[in-house]
């Protein structure tokens, strides 16, 4: 089983939101879907998936996410558009 971390913005990549699941696109359709409305991504429409990696682990991928949610925004912005200079939503690239 993989395990994934991800980053989300919202439309105008202002805000952004770094998360860690076993199933990314059960998890970014949730977000997308506001499933639950007092969060912190519904509260500030972060629903855009920007970037992801996979790790073999859940152990690597909690790790890997405490790591990123430690970063300056300068270095998380560098990390998504090492992947996706555009910052375009890759959710539809999952489907």
């Amino acid at each position: 089983m993989a395990y994934y971390v991800y980053i989300l913005a919202n439309a105008a990549n202002v805000a952004i939101y770094t998360g860690m699941t076993n199933d990314l696109i059960r998890r970014v359709y949730e977000h997308k879907t506001h499933l639950d409305p007092a969060s912190f991504t519904a509260r500030y429409h972060i629903t855009k998936l920007v970037y992801f990696e996979a790790a073999d682990t859940p152990r690597a991928a909690i790790e890997r996410e405490k790591q990123i949610k430690s970063w300056s925004r300068a270095k998380k912005n560098r990390l998504v558009e090492t992947k996706n200079p555009t910052w375009r939503d890759l959710y539809d690239t999952l489907l």
